[in-house]
């Protein structure tokens, strides 16, 4: 019986995986989880993992088995000790880059939803052992088939405030951002969903994984198509696909599948479908994108700078917009820095948080 290591069980990804896994028979070795003991408890008691890692020593007591490890350590010697050659990194933000690197260098298959290991640090990541736990990458993989391309396109709900007047979205609150039109997502997801910094860093992955700068998103609000790729003949093919993240997580854990993982797409029901463009006005982070993707190196600034603007607008402390001239400002600021290594990298993230926070 084959198994795998799952990091960040209790967020969507996560569970998912874990019907993914029963579905198939997966056997799971190791979960790691942030601060939802409760329902990591209820998964120890159906997986019966042979290790546990949680985010806060403070913790340890509350779970229900005998051998938890924490913090970042725990999380790296889990990966160490551990026999399965799969590990699912479904952690978010910057804390999953650690442990993309530690499976990398291990050598283990890493199916991958942390969009940030790629952002921060894609240059130094071996995409080879990389497979993408992500509608838009899966369609995209799953559309190229090795045909010759010209151009990859991925698709953007237009978040909480596509059909808000800009001049409100000024105003606009923490939890006013967490209200998505199409689905329910952790917070840090749906606040750069809302941004559109979450499609900025998907076109990044994209460049890593694909080896292109050849992409571009646009806005398709039904989230029925999840990506387009254009080739070299002049056609262009669309993947849609029903909004759930069982389907990528059934091919990254199992390579291929044949069986029905979700219902086939009723065309009728659909009705139109139509796309738009990002707009800078509504989303000011996109006047990076041709930048950075022709500069990916400076992903870490980009990631650090948006991981700190979203704390400031959780705690009142800037507005919507103040966000994405926060990230903006920084991006500026360290715009001429180019990364050797991943000690640099893990430098300049501790530097832009700092200059972010001493405004």
């Amino acid at each position: 019986m084959s198994s795998i290591v799952l990091l960040g069980s209790t967020g969507s990804i996560g569970v998912n995986t874990l019907l993914i896994a029963q579905r198939y028979n997966i056997r799971i070795e190791a979960l790691v989880a942030g601060n939802n003991i409760d329902l990591l408890n209820a998964q120890i008691k159906i997986h019966q993992p042979k290790i546990v890692a949680i985010a806060n020593k403070n913790d340890k007591d509350k779970v229900n088995h005998s051998s938890v490890l924490c913090g970042e350590e725990g999380i790296l010697e889990l990966l160490e000790i551990s026999q399965s050659r799969t590990v699912v990194n479904a952690l978010v933000g910057y804390a999953g880059l650690a442990p993309t690197m530690k499976a990398a260098a291990l050598g283990k298959k890493i199916a991958l939803a942390n969009k940030e290991s790629l952002v921060v640090a894609g240059e130094f990541i071996n995409t080879s052992l990389i497979t993408p736990i992500d509608s838009e990458h899966f369609g995209l993989w799953y559309l190229i088939n090795e045909r010759p391309l010209s151009k990859l396109y991925i698709t953007a709900s237009g978040g909480a405030f596509r059909e808000w007047e800009t001049k409100k979205m000024a105003s606009a609150s923490f939890a006013d951002a967490l209200k998505h039109p199409n689905w329910s997502m952790g917070n840090k997801i749906t606040i750069d969903s809302a941004t559109m910094t979450n499609k900025l860093f998907e076109l990044l992955e994209a460049k890593w994984l694909f080896h292109t700068t050849q992409i571009d998103a646009v806005i398709e609000k039904k989230s029925i198509i999840h990506a387009l790729v254009e080739f070299k003949d002049g056609s262009t093919t669309a993947h849609l696909a029903g909004v759930d993240m069982k389907l990528p997580i059934a091919f990254a854990l199992m390579g291929e599948i044949h069986d029905p993982i979700l219902p086939p797409t009723d065309l009728l029901k659909i009705g139109s479908i139509e796309f738009l463009p990002i707009c800078e006005e509504r989303y000011p982070i996109w006047q990076i994108k041709t930048h950075l993707l022709a500069h990916p190196h400076l992903g870490v600034a980009v990631n650090a700078a948006n991981e700190e603007a979203i704390k400031a607008f959780q705690q009142e402390r800037c507005s919507f917009f103040g966000m994405s001239k926060m990230v903006l400002d920084a991006y500026q600021k360290f715009e001429n820095i180019k990364p050797k290594n991943i000690d640099e990298i893990i430098t300049i993230d501790k530097e832009v948080r700092a200059y972010v926070n001493a405004k």
